[in-house]
């Protein structure tokens, strides 16, 4: 991990004051202490002593001192290159404790704090990624068991209906029927599913290009409500749509009747018998809001942040009657293409999915 020129700058400046207050005062010192001893031997000399050379005794008293404190800066220089091998080894059990799980915190020296900082920034940041790496890890496995899944159901549905009318030649004319019909809806059924496969991953990984054309949302949001109504009598649904008479968007008409379709059908899927949805368009400022609101049993929050996610679906069992976990998927990625926004909340038996487009 590299320090910024500042860090470095800081440490060397650090260091380097330690270093000249330390020599500045073992020479102060020294200096005072060789120059009170030389004024005590003078002292001493020319009580005691009659005649005294004092000229080669100071040359002796300077010598020792010069060579005192040479000996007293060699072992400051020691001491500050000691101390700096002492921060490398630091810096080295530092990196070696970064990936150990043990440890939630790297304590370095006070002069390293820092790097303490950005060391243990960096320890969570691959703790993160460990964890990432194994939630991508367990969804991939996830992803296999649930094509595994998803496409075997329709397969061997139409693997065994295609038996029984091989293996029966004297069938009925009604039955034969009936598991023709059976086997073509089990066959579109996989076919939808696969194709549900390859749109995420066209999405994911095509540069696409919108095609902007300018909508009637209203009207397009009619027509949709129109090609749902055979659904909504299965559950003796209702929908109400509540919109101005006439909206103009700017938008990839397809892409966008593909996120209300997405929308729509999971309202359908997840209502309760006989109540309503509605749906609820509402110009704001410069953005357009679609609102899909159904009553049905209410999302646990854990879960609202999840929907969005490929593979992600509400029913833990899977049924074959639902889609392969993508539709909100690629409504979020559609809807992120266009520059918008789309939420999802649920409470008290009610949920909504709220889709925020640029008018223009």
């Amino acid at each position: 991990m590299k320090s910024n020129k500042g860090e470095k700058n800081n440490l060397l400046k650090t260091l380097f004051k330690s270093y000249i207050i330390q020599c500045g005062i073992i020479s102060a010192i020294i200096l005072i202490a060789s120059n009170l001893l030389g004024m005590g031997l003078q002292w001493v000399l020319s009580k005691y002593v009659p005649q005294y050379y004092m000229v080669y005794r100071s040359l002796y008293l300077g010598a020792a001192a010069t060579i005192l404190w040479a000996v007293c800066i060699i072992i400051l220089t020691y001491r500050l290159l000691k101390k700096v091998v002492a921060y490398v080894d630091e810096l080295q059990q530092a990196t070696g404790k970064l990936f150990d799980k043990n440890v939630d915190y790297i304590e370095l020296s006070p002069e390293l704090s820092e790097i303490a900082l950005k060391i243990n920034h960096l320890k969570q940041e691959s703790e993160n990624n460990a964890r990432l790496a194994k939630e991508n890890e367990q969804r991939k496995n996830d992803l296999i068991m649930y094509l595994a899944h998803d496409l075997k159901t329709p397969l061997s549905s139409v693997m065994g209906y295609l038996m029984l009318l091989r293996d029966e030649p004297q069938i009925s004319e009604e039955l034969r029927t009936k598991y023709l019909s059976i086997s073509l809806n089990k066959a579109e059924r996989l076919e939808d599913l696969i194709n549900e496969f390859f749109e995420i991953t066209r999405f994911n990984l095509s540069n696409i290009t919108l095609q902007y054309t300018e909508i009637d949302l209203t009207r397009l949001l009619e027509q949709l409500i129109y090609e749902f109504n055979p659904m909504f009598k299965d559950k003796n649904l209702q929908c109400d749509l509540c919109a101005p008479k006439s909206v103009t968007l700017r938008c990839d008409a397809d892409k966008i009747q593909r996120v209300f379709d997405n929308l729509l059908r999971n309202a359908v899927i997840y209502s309760f018998h006989d109540t309503t949805i509605t749906i609820t368009a509402a110009q704001q400022e410069d953005r357009m809001s679609i609102a899909f609101e159904n009553c049905g049993n209410t999302i646990p929050k854990e879960k609202l942040s999840q929907v969005f996610e490929q593979f992600y679906r509400l029913d833990t069992a899977r049924s074959t009657s639902g889609g392969a976990g993508l539709g909100l998927a690629i409504a979020k990625q559609i809807v992120d293409l266009h520059k918008g926004t789309i939420i999802a909340e649920s409470e008290n038996e009610k949920i909504r999915f709220t889709v925020t487009l640029p008018l223009s």
